[in-house]
């Protein structure tokens, strides 16, 4: 078994809120998350697979084809948008890493198993300090 992880990047805004929390309220939870006026990040996208080598090849999957895919279903969808308004995976979820990575690892496992290798890992970089990592 084997494991390769390709790495992609985005930059979005979200906000953290609640719509039956008072500003107030959202402040005190989500703090400068919740600014009403959005906030953004640059975020570094991490999406690792495992597998067989196959032997023609060499390769677990062929790099330019995951990331082709991850493109399509992930980065044309988010870069330069709002999480919470423009994101039609992220509809009807808080807009916070966790529920983003959950949201990323259901956009890409089927497409993922149809090149011949398993989703292991989604990793999202929201800062240089905060990550999530997900195993489905």
């Amino acid at each position: 078994m084997i494991f390769i992880t390709r790495r992609e990047r985005f930059n979005a805004a979200h906000r953290l809120f609640k719509t039956e929390y008072t500003d107030e309220q959202n402040m005190m939870v989500f703090g400068k998350c919740s600014n009403p006026n959005w906030h953004g990040h640059n975020y570094e996208l991490f999406v690792t697979l495992k597998g067989e080598i196959d032997p023609e090849t060499g390769f677990l999957v062929n790099l330019k084809a995951l990331s082709k895919l991850i493109r399509e279903k992930i980065i044309q969808k988010i870069d330069h948008k709002n999480i919470n308004l423009e994101v039609d995976f992220m509809k009807d979820r808080m807009a916070s890493t966790e529920n983003l990575s959950i949201a990323v690892w259901e956009e890409l496992v089927t497409p993922i198993s149809q090149l011949g290798a398993t989703l292991h890992c989604v990793k999202i970089c929201e800062s240089e300090n905060n990550f999530v990592e997900y195993y489905g």
